[in-house]
């Protein structure tokens, strides 16, 4: 790489306490440019999917480079001008985070809104505006962005989706079953979590624990219940297997599909939006995309949507689509 890598670590306000009991210290990769110090530079935020962690930014694929790789490359082609790229950890004791503040699952948006925010502006010297900032992700990271552009208009404004979690009919349903017919045969969900992660530690989780995981962890998220096991309502009955029409209905007012039209005001007061999501996406996240993307500029919001031949899993290139919007877009100074 012609830039550097360097690891920060941040002692998260945000976090401290959270009910799942995950370290409030957290790793935060940060990719900086060649000759970083010598102005101060705006930055992009991104935020990972679901299982991902910090450090899962720089696993490298065959072939393939990395996301800090491929922000590295564009700068010192040109394509786009020099910008700090920042990654902070969101990996929880439930496989992971939709980096909103969440009561069964820890202040994440405001770790990454105010101690993320704040360490790096603090110790690599970026541009402290909302003009000069982006936030990206994909997937659960996606979700996330389009989360902060609602709530946090005052720390970014900047933001791209790319396959990010929305229309919770399609995306999400399909699961419900698969993990129906796991936790029927556990005796309640923290007992069926807490045999995952020994298969896990022994062997490894098994193509069908998947689901069963995101349930879980988007039931955490969506439809928090402090007296149930992992403080969470699952959104179906046991053993029949029933829908709880109750639950999935608070689920489905965190869906982007529905709290984006609601937040319009918010998302007015962004500079940039990119969606874009697979027409192959295996979760069927294309419609939940054009239907954002539909409320968007109903509500008189420029917007850059794009569809691309691909699925969900293997697409960071897409990042590069994001980039060569944004980051010219960023303010300078």
């Amino acid at each position: 790489m012609h830039g550097s890598l360097v690891e920060l670590e941040v002692e998260s306000g945000a976090l401290a306490g959270n009910p799942l009991g995950d370290p409030a210290r957290r790793l935060v990769l940060a990719y900086l440019p060649p000759g970083h110090g010598a102005a101060p530079l705006p930055a992009v935020y991104f935020l990972h999917g679901f299982t991902g962690s910090a450090r899962g930014w720089t696993n490298a694929s065959v072939f393939a480079p990395t996301v800090p790789e491929r922000l590295d490359a564009l700068i010192a082609s040109g394509a786009i001008p020099p910008v700090v790229g920042v990654f902070p950890d969101g990996m929880t004791a439930l496989g992971g985070t939709q980096w909103t503040n969440a009561p069964a699952v820890g202040g994440y948006q405001d770790y990454v809104a105010e101690d993320v925010v704040a360490h790096v502006d603090r110790a690599l010297g970026t541009i402290p505006r909302r003009e000069a900032r982006a936030v990206v992700g994909k997937s659960s990271g996606g979700y996330g962005a389009l989360a902060m552009g609602r709530d946090r208009p005052d720390v970014f404004a900047h933001l791209a989706c790319h396959a990010g979690d929305a229309y919770f009919e399609y995306c999400y349903l399909p699961d419900l079953p698969k993990a129906a017919g796991a936790l029927a045969g556990a005796p309640d969900a923290a007992a069926w979590l807490a045999a995952a992660k020994r298969r896990a530690a022994e062997t490894k989780l098994g193509g069908g624990d998947h689901p069963v995981l995101n349930v879980l962890a988007m039931a955490a998220h969506y439809a928090p219940d402090p007296g149930a096991p992992l403080g969470l309502a699952l959104p179906f009955e046991l053993p029949s297997g029933r829908v709880r029409e109750e639950v999935w209905a608070r689920w489905l007012e965190h869906d982007p599909v529905r709290f984006v039209p609601r937040a319009l005001d918010a998302y007015r007061r962004l500079a940039s939006v990119f969606v874009d999501c697979g027409t192959r996406d295996e979760y069927h996240l294309r419609w939940g995309a054009r239907m954002v993307v539909d409320a968007l500029r109903r509500g008189g919001i420029e917007v850059v949507h794009e569809e691309f031949e691909d699925g969900h899993m293997g697409i960071n290139y897409r990042f590069d689509a994001s980039l060569r919007f944004l980051a010219p877009r960023l303010a300078r100074r």
